[in-house]
């Protein structure tokens, strides 16, 4: 850190000197040639403005607190283990503090209600020494299942009856956006579900990429994504981390539960379907109809008198 602005002040000078120093050179050679006297005397003044200019460069960034992506080390390793005793994906548990182990920090921290900052602070580390697991939210959906926490913004699997892994995702944003001149909101209903169409890889709609993607509910999907940030904002699927996500699909097979709590009953974005189905959500209500009266003439089997009109009922589909 010091040598750079050294580097730098050495450079300025050299500048200075082959400026300044080129019209010095023939006073002082004039005055060499008069007095007697040598030329480089006339150098030594030019490095004093190098003290200054290190001195100034000292000052360095306060470091973060806790542990964060780049750490190494036992205590690392220690909060890896621990974080896998839990049910959270650190990956190797190997002593490198890398995306993964963030992910399995932030999702603990949005588990135990704590600032979600993919950092292990010295709360972090003194809250999962006592911490086990979550109760389940739905301990009746059967001993294969999904539970995702809308408000938390986590996923639950827990199989054989038990909690398996717990992911942290990001919900529908519940902001208004437009794709192609249509408008919708970003929402990811709730209720309870099960995992339909499953696509190996990547998968692109009209929303954007789904990387091996499990439909549950028309077109909302739980899905490997890029971005998982610490709250809702996906356009109604279920994001989870790239690094989960074909894992999470070899896990989970079709048919399985799954449960979104916190949200209320919704349409799904645009009524989009899943990939060869029919489109989700039909209208709960009966349609609105509308009697008209037309001319018709229709013979009956048991009589020989005749109808002249009869009734007819109109949908009108929205």
């Amino acid at each position: 850190m010091r040598s750079l602005p050294r580097l730098t002040s050495h450079l300025a000078v050299a500048a200075l000197l082959a400026g300044g120093l080129a019209g010095c050179h023939h006073a002082a050679a004039s005055r060499a040639a008069s007095t007697g006297t040598t030329a480089s005397s006339t150098t030594t003044t030019t490095e004093a403005p190098t003290t200054t200019t290190t001195a100034a460069s000292t000052t360095t960034a306060k470091p973060l607190p806790g542990l964060g992506v780049g750490a190494k080390g036992p205590a690392v390793q220690a909060l890896e283990q621990r974080l896998t005793d839990l049910h959270y994906d650190t990956g190797k548990v190997d002593g490198t503090f890398d995306s993964t182990t963030a992910f399995a920090v932030m999702a603990f921290q949005k588990v135990t209600g704590m600032a979600r900052t993919g950092r292990a602070t010295d709360d972090v580390v003194a809250a999962l020494q006592s911490a086990t697991d979550p109760p389940a939210m739905v301990p009746a959906g059967g001993s294969m299942r999904v539970e995702v926490d809308l408000k938390r913004q986590v996923l639950f699997l827990f199989q054989g009856g038990a909690l398996s892994r717990i992911l942290p995702v990001s919900t529908g944003s519940g902001q208004r956006y437009c794709v192609d001149g249509e408008c919708d909101v970003a929402v990811t209903p709730g209720g309870s579900f099960r995992v339909g169409v499953k696509i190996l890889g990547d998968h692109v709609s009209k929303l954007g990429h789904l990387y091996n993607p499990l439909f549950f509910n028309g077109g909302i999907a739980i899905h490997g994504a890029p971005s998982v940030p610490g709250y809702p904002a996906s356009h109604g699927c279920v994001r989870i981390p790239m690094a989960d996500s074909l894992w999470f699909y070899n896990t989970v097979p079709r048919g399985t539960p799954v449960y979104v709590v916190g949200g209320k009953a919704a349409p799904v974005p645009f009524d989009e379907p899943a990939p060869g189905q029919a489109p989700p959500n039909p209208p709960t209500t009966a349609p609105p109809t509308t009697s008209t009266t037309s001319p018709t003439t229709t013979t009956s089997t048991s009589t020989t008198s005749t109808s002249t009109t009869s009734t007819t009922s109109t949908t009108l589909h929205p």
